[in-house]
């Protein structure tokens, strides 16, 4: 039996999008990554937002296996939980919230940012409220910003936000994750609709790339990231042991993000 023409056609489209990642994004990447390592290095911490589904890009930033502490994960479960799809914490409640404004503000109220933070921000349209707002107020708190979108998808859809503002236009550094518009990539003869979205293959992609480039940077620098290993390369006593010690240094490095309250802003 052939493979399924609409399954074929989905890995090319994905590969075009890792190979259009190499050719373009590396430059920027490299940027970001050097970025990130000087401030790990110097004990801040890589602030890291996404709402809907690009949460799993924060997800695969930090925790998970090949991956390390410098990083400080922020994910909103009203903005993120999908699960049960309609009823009680449903779709139509999450992205009804993206689009709240004053809700990214309440967000970035719960911490204490300082030098030499940066902040990252997933979102393949770049658009919605929420992230625009928690990019603003990222930048106004000093911040750099990087954002990490579709840049094709952004520039071909209007600003939400009542800024007039795409995260595009207020990141420092933008990474395209190289997805095509509309996401779904897919054509199926007979069927209207596009399916078979390529954002998550983008993103994860990006991610992966950064994280390496991040770990290559510290080491040169001389401090070698503690990185949460499978006991395949440690064996299990020893994988154990570093997954203890890598939450133990995240809980030290992030202390300090929920430690000063009052009139903290």
């Amino acid at each position: 039996m052939s493979p399924a023409q609409a399954a074929v056609d989905y890995l090319e489209k994905a590969a075009t999008i890792l190979s259009r990642i190499r050719q373009t994004q590396l430059e920027v990447i490299e940027k970001a990554a050097n970025l990130c390592a000087n401030t790990i290095a110097n004990g801040g911490l890589v602030h890291l937002f996404g709402t809907g589904h690009s949460r799993m890009m924060v997800e695969e930033m930090f925790p998970r296996h090949g991956s390390f502490p410098g990083f400080h994960p922020i994910v909103e479960l009203s903005l993120t939980y999908h699960n049960p799809v309609v009823g009680a914490n449903g779709q139509r409640q999450a992205m009804f919230l993206e689009h709240v404004e004053g809700l990214g503000r309440v967000i970035m109220r719960n911490f204490v940012f300082a030098p030499p933070d940066v902040f990252m921000i997933f979102s393949n349209s770049g658009v919605n409220e929420v992230v625009v707002e928690v990019g603003l107020e990222a930048k106004r708190q000093g911040m750099p910003l990087i954002a990490v979108v579709s840049v094709e998808h952004c520039q071909a859809v209007r600003a939400l936000h009542s800024s007039g503002k795409k995260l595009i236009d207020i990141a420092d550094i933008v990474i395209d994750n190289c997805t095509p518009a509309g996401d779904a990539m897919v054509w199926i003869e007979g069927l209207e609709d596009p399916v078979g979205p390529g954002s998550t293959i983008g993103g994860a992609a990006v991610v992966n790339a950064l994280k390496c480039a991040i770990a290559e940077r510290l080491t040169q620098l001389g401090k070698p990231p503690l990185v949460l290993t499978s006991n395949y390369f440690l064996g299990e006593e020893r994988s154990r042991q570093r997954f203890e010690d890598c939450y133990d240094d995240y809980r030290a490095r992030v202390q300090r993000v929920y430690g000063r309250c009052g009139g903290d802003k």
